[in-house]
């Protein structure tokens, strides 16, 4: 059970205990009419099992393995909020006012909470496709964002200045290169990656004009790369 969950649970029991105090608290009769009619024990049960459903909704919008995740579930907390509140009003005006059908609060409620878990479904399957839709793109996104990280940490790893300049000019090709992928670009930056380790292999070793003939070559194959990407999009 995860912290937002917990609160959302603690304002749900006092909502509840609030209702059942108005229910049983209130006047037993109002003008000659008594609230424990025939019809109240089922209209409470079932307004209870509105409560109930309240927060099973509640916990399905709060239940988030992330924070990313909880950003998306942001409207259906909302929501359930707001059936909850409706919940409450709806059924304690139903269950307190003796002259009036107890069915109207439980249609009234069940009313209720079937739009709450329509509006959370609707909201769930709408965040998950956001969310894979930003996995995708983290996916297309790896190689550049990775070969980012390794230029750079090359460029740091260099023993001479005219190593680290070379090693600096992949890293800004790198850097400044179309970041979304491609199954198509498959062969090219399998081939950029292999010249990487080679370009890596030459840098350990010192050897300028080994690591300026694969800058070359690596500065080539992003060119090529990022002229692909564009006849891609």
């Amino acid at each position: 059970m995860n912290k937002n969950f917990k609160s959302y649970l603690s304002i749900w029991a006092i909502l509840l205990i609030v209702f059942n105090v108005a229910v049983f608290v209130s006047p037993g009769e109002m003008a000659g009419m008594s609230k424990f009619g025939g019809a109240f024990w089922a209209g409470y049960i079932f307004i209870t099992l509105a409560f109930l459903g309240q927060l099973a909704c509640a916990y399905v919008a709060l239940k988030a393995e992330n924070l990313k995740k909880l950003f998306y579930n942001v409207p259906l907390i909302s929501v359930s909020r707001t059936g909850l509140i409706l919940t409450v009003i709806f059924g304690t005006l139903c269950m307190v006012i003796p002259n009036l059908p107890n069915w109207v609060g439980i249609i009234v409620c069940f009313a209720v909470l079937g739009f709450t878990a329509v509006a959370v479904l609707k909201a769930k399957v709408a965040g998950e496709l956001v969310e894979a839709v930003d996995d995708k793109i983290k996916a297309q996104t790896f190689f550049i964002k990775s070969l980012t990280v390794d230029a750079e940490s090359l460029m740091a790893r260099a023993k001479s200045e005219n190593v680290k300049a070379e090693c600096k000019k992949v890293y800004e090709a790198v850097r400044y290169s179309d970041p979304m992928s491609n199954n198509a670009l498959a062969p090219i930056e399998n081939e950029i990656t292999i010249k990487f380790a080679k370009l890596s292999d030459a840098v350990l070793n010192d050897n300028f004009e080994t690591v300026s003939a694969f800058t070359d070559e690596i500065i080539i194959l992003l060119g090529d790369r990022n002229k692909k990407c564009k006849v891609l999009k």
